[in-house]
C-alpha cells in the first residue's frame, strides 16, 4: 500500500499511486521514499515504515516533523530539537548497531528524517511474547548494549530514553540494536530539552533527568531499569504506581519479585543509585566488572577460570541449539555435505602490530568475539551447485559459476550478492541463520589463539598454502593443514567475502565481533589466493573489492549462529 503522509488525511492508497485518491497529496518524497503505513506516533511527530523506490524498494523510515507545540519559541526549539537528531544519527550511524541516517530534508512545509529500518522485535514485544527473560538473557543485553552506549557517550551524545521499546532485535542475525535519539542530549553543546514534555520515559528515567539534568550514567540507570522489567515483567502503571519502587521510600524492590545471583544485585544496585556520582561512572566501567565477575558453573568445570561474558554466550548457544558440539553438518543430499566447525567465543588483537603489515590493520584493537559455528571449507562447487537449486530468496544462481572445475574445488567467480543469497537458501530451508562472517569473526577464526603473522607462524610456504601461483589454479579444499580450531584454507587459495563494507581502523570499529554495515558498493575480502603474494595471505591483511565483481580468485565460506530462524 502507499501511505498518505498529510497528517490531515492518512489515506491508504494502492501500491505505486502518485497522488493520494482523498486529498490530492503526493506520496513519494524527494521523488524514492514511499509511505506504506504509520507504525509510530510521539512529541514530534509520525513515524512511516516506507520503501526507498531507487534501491529496490529496500525498506526503510520516514519520520515525520509534527510538533505538539504551540508558541513561537517553543515551536523554533523544538524544530532545533528535530535537526540536531538527524546530526546525531548521521554521526552515531557510523556504530554497525545504530541505524543510519539516509537522508533529512523539507517537502511541503514539513521536516523528513529517512532512517535505514531494522527488521526484527523490541524487547518489549519479545517479552509479551515469550514472557520474562531469564537472567543469562538479562546479563546478554548488557554485555551487546553496554559498548553500544560507550560509544554514544564517546561522541558526546547521551541517549536519555533506553526503555525495551527503544532497543529492537534484529531477525536476520539476533544483534540488539539501539533506536530512536529523539530526545538525545549533546554533552558540552547548549542544553537541549524537549519542550512542553519530560525528557525520557517515566519509570525508566533517573531522578536528574526530572531537573533537566543528564548525565552519562543516567543513561546506565535506565539501562539497569530496563533489565528489571524484563526479569520481572512488570511496568509502571498508569497511576504512576511501580509495584518495583517504593515511592515512600524512595526505594527500588524489585528484589522482591525476582532472585538473581548476588553478582548481578550488586551491578544493578550500583546502576540504580540516585546520586549519579554513586553509579558507574561508564559503560566499559559495568562492562568490565561483569566480565571479571565469575559465575556460578557446573560442578564438572568449576577448577576451570570463565569469563562471564564466555559464559552466557556459550550458555545461549546452547539453550537455541542443544545439540552444539565440535562440528555441525548440513546434508545438502546427493553425499554433499557442509561441514561447520564449533569456534569458541574469546578476545583477540586484531589487525598488526606498529612495525608489521600496513596502513590499514592499525591500531590495533581489541574484540570479543561471540561463539559461532564456521565453514571447516571454503564453500565447494558441489556445496554450491546443490543450494543453486534450492529455492530463490532474492536473486538468480548460477549452479556453475566457476573458472577451474571441479566437485571439491573451492566456488569462485561468485559476487558478494550471490554469497548472500546461498546464505539466505540455506537458512531458509534449515532453519538457522546461515551468513558471511563478520571480518572480525574471520580475523578471530583465521588467527585460531595465535599472535604470529598466519595460524602456522611467520613465514609462509607453498607446502602449507596455495600461493603466489605456484600451482596455477585453486587446489581441493583441505589439501594444506588446518589451523588449531580445525579450519582449512584461511590462507591463500581463494578469498573469501566478509559481510563488512570497507572502513579504516581509526573510525571506531565494531569491538564486539559484529560487522561494519555500510550502503556503499566495496565489501571486505579475506585471506589471499592462489595468484596472492605473501603480505596478502597474512592473517591480518585486509582487501576489498566491488560488491559485483566475479573472479577466479575470489569465494566465501559461511558461519552458523545456531539460531533458529522465526
Amino acid at each position: 500500500m502507499s501511505q498518505c503522509l498529510n497528517p490531515d488525511c492518512l489515506q491508504q492508497n494502492p501500491p505505486k499511486t502518485i497522488f493520494c485518491q482523498r486529498c490530492g497529496s503526493k506520496l513519494v518524497l524527494q521523488e524514492r521514499y514511499r509511505g506504506v503505513r504509520v507504525i509510530g506516533e510521539g512529541g514530534f511527530g509520525r513515524t512511516f515504515l516506507a520503501v526507498d523506490e531507487q534501491r529496490l524498494d529496500t525498506p526503510c523510515v520516514i519520520k515525520q516533523f509534527l510538533p505538539q507545540q504551540s508558541g513561537s519559541a517553543a515551536l523554533e526549539k523544538a524544530t532545533e530539537l528535530f535537526k540536531q537528531q538527524a546530526f546525531r544519527l548521521r554521526d552515531l550511524g557510523k556504530h554497525s548497531h545504530i541505524p543510519d541516517l539516509l537522508a533529512f530534508f523539507p517537502q511541503e512545509g514539513r521536516l523528513y528524517l529517512i532512517q535505514e529500518f531494522i527488521e526484527g522485535k523490541n524487547l518489549l514485544d519479545e517479552l509479551e511474547q515469550k514472557g520474562k527473560f531469564s537472567e543469562s538473557e538479562v546479563k546478554q543485553i548488557l554485555v551487546e548494549l553496554l559498548p553500544i552506549l560507550q560509544f554514544v557517550h564517546d561522541n558526546k551524545v547521551i541517549h536519555r530514553d533506553i526503555k525495551p521499546e527503544n532497543i529492537i532485535r534484529s531477525s536476520q542475525n539476533g544483534a540488539l540494536f539501539l533506536i530512536d535519539f529523539g530526545v538525545s542530549k549533546e554533552v558540552g553543546g547548549r542544553v537541549l530539552t524537549r519542550v512542553g514534555t519530560i525528557t525520557g520515559t517515566p519509570g525508566y528515567a533517573p531522578p536528574e533527568q526530572f531537573r533537566g539534568m543528564v548525565f552519562p550514567n543516567s543513561d546506565l540507570y535506565s539501562l539497569a531499569v530496563t533489565c528489571i522489567r524484563l526479569l520481572t515483567g512488570c511496568f509502571q502503571n498508569a497511576d504512576d504506581s511501580d509495584a518495583l519502587f517504593d515511592s515512600m521510600r524512595m526505594q527500588w524492590i524489585w528484589k522482591q519479585y525476582v532472585s538473581v545471583s548476588q553478582e548481578l544485585e550488586i551491578v544493578f544496585d550500583k546502576m540504580l543509585q540516585d546520586i549519579p556520582v554513586n553509579r558507574f561512572q561508564s559503560a566499559n566501567e559495568v562492562l568490565g566488572v561483569l566480565e571479571k565477575q565469575e559465575v556460578s558453573i557446573p560442578a564438572q568445570t568449576q577448577n576451570s577460570s570463565i569469563s562471564l561474558q564466555r559464559f552466557i554466550r556459550n550458555t545461549i548457544s546452547s539453550k537455541l541449539n542443544p545439540a552444539i558440539s565440535s562440528t555441525q553438518n548440513e546434508n545438502l543430499g546427493y553425499g554433499v555435505i557442509l561441514e561447520m566447525v564449533a569456534i569458541p567465543g574469546g578476545k583477540f588483537l586484531m589487525g598488526s602490530p606498529e612495525g608489521e603489515g600496513d596502513y590499514y590493520e592499525k591500531p590495533q584493537h581489541q574484540v570479543t568475539i561471540s561463539p559461532f559455528y564456521m565453514g571447516k571449507y571454503p564453500v565447494t562447487q558441489a556445496q554450491w551447485e546443490r543450494v543453486a537449486f534450492l529455492p530463490k530468496v532474492n536473486i538468480n544462481l548460477h549452479p556453475k559459476p566457476s573458472c577451474f572445475k571441479g566437485a571439491n574445488l573451492p566456488v569462485e567467480r561468485v559476487s558478494w550478492h550471490d554469497a548472500k543469497e546461498f546464505c539466505a537458501r540455506l537458512s531458509k530451508v534449515t532453519g538457522k541463520v546461515y551468513r558471511l562472517p563478520s571480518e572480525s569473526e574471520w580475523e578471530y577464526g583465521c588467527r585460531a589463539g595465535t599472535k604470529t603473522t598466519y595460524f602456522f607462524g611467520d613465514t609462509i610456504t607453498n607446502v602449507l598454502v596455495n600461493y603466489n601461483g605456484k600451482y596455477r589454479q585453486t587446489t581441493d579444499v583441505g589439501k594444506f593443514p588446518p589451523n588449531t580450531f580445525g579450519l582449512y584454507d584461511m590462507h591463500g587459495n581463494v578469498w573469501e567475502w566478509c559481510e563488512d563494507g570497507w572502513y579504516e581502523y581509526k573510525n571506531n570499529p565494531p569491538i564486539n565481533g559484529s560487522p561494519w554495515i555500510t550502503r556503499g558498493n566495496i565489501k571486505m575480502i579475506r585471506g589471499g589466493a592462489w595468484l596472492s603474494n605473501t603480505e596478502n595471505c597474512s592473517c591480518a591483511y585486509r582487501n576489498k573489492d566491488f560488491f559485483d565483481k566475479n573472479s577466479s580468485d575470489v569465494g566465501f565460506r559461511v558461519v552458523c549462529t545456531g539460531m533458529v530462524v522465526s
